[in-house]
């Protein structure tokens, strides 16, 4: 009787370890995606760099700009200054007079002045137009007296009288203020008195006409003694001195 012969399990083991090694299942939609889908990588911003750019040129621009208006407006005035010669107007004080100066024992004062002030052009091609004219009398830093000069032109190479009356009536001081004026009024060397006058000029070239500017005189040196009867004393300008400063506002600054 022949002996039969059966098939080995081998090749059947072998056969399912192939399927395991290589499964016969479709990929699902996230590993297909994933497979397709690129590596990201994050490209530079050149926005920003052209926004630096243009920030710089702009700076650059504007700054070169700034500096040729300034080299212009320095050759004009070099220009006009060689052309024209300009000079400041003179001013002096050529008489004062005090008709009173009350001081009450509640500290009010009451005063009464008259000054001429010369108001002098020493240009030859340079006219003045000045504003109606705030003039003060001050003794130290107290306000003893204010009047007006009305507005006025100034020619060239000439001279002109300023002539106003200056008053104070009823005006109450601290009790420091009039303290240290009573003691003034008391001294033997006499009263010293201040003028001040501020305004407004401008000047004119020509057919050229400047920006009106603040202009402040301060007259130092003035001595005045009290009348003592209804004369009006006439106080001593001899030793007065006059400065003339011209102040420009920039915006919310003044210069000068």
């Amino acid at each position: 009787m022949a002996d039969r012969v059966y098939p080995s399990a081998k090749p059947a083991a072998n056969g399912a370890a192939a399927a395991g090694a290589n499964p016969a299942f479709p990929a699902t939609k996230a590993q297909l995606y994933g497979a397709s889908r690129p590596t990201y990588r994050p490209q530079p911003h050149h926005h920003r760099r052209s926004r630096r750019g243009c920030c710089c040129r702009f700076c650059f621009w504007l700054i070169l700009i700034v500096l040729i208006l300034l080299l212009l407006i320095g050759v004009a005035g070099v220009v006009v200054y060689v052309l024209y010669r300009p000079h400041r107007p003179d001013f002096s004080v050529t008489s004062l007079t005090l008709s009173y100066l009350n001081l009450t024992a509640s500290s009010t004062l009451s005063s009464k002045f008259a000054v001429s002030v010369t108001a002098t052009n020493p240009n030859k091609h340079i006219s003045f137009s000045y504003d109606p004219t705030s003039v003060s009398i001050l003794s130290g830093d107290i306000d003893v007296g204010d009047g007006t000069v009305p507005a006025f032109d100034h020619g060239k190479k000439n001279t002109t009288v300023l002539k106003t009356s200056i008053s104070s009536s009823g005006e109450a001081l601290q009790s420091d203020d009039a303290k240290k004026l009573k003691s003034s009024m008391k001294s033997k060397s006499g009263l010293p008195l201040q003028v001040k006058l501020e305004t407004k000029v401008k000047a004119m070239m020509g057919n050229l006409k400047t920006p009106k500017v603040r202009i402040r005189v301060s007259c130092d040196g003035i001595k005045a003694t009290l009348p003592s009867g209804k004369k009006p004393a006439t106080a001593s300008t001899s030793n007065a001195k006059c400065n003339v400063d011209v102040r420009f506002k920039i915006w919310k600054w003044t210069v000068g």
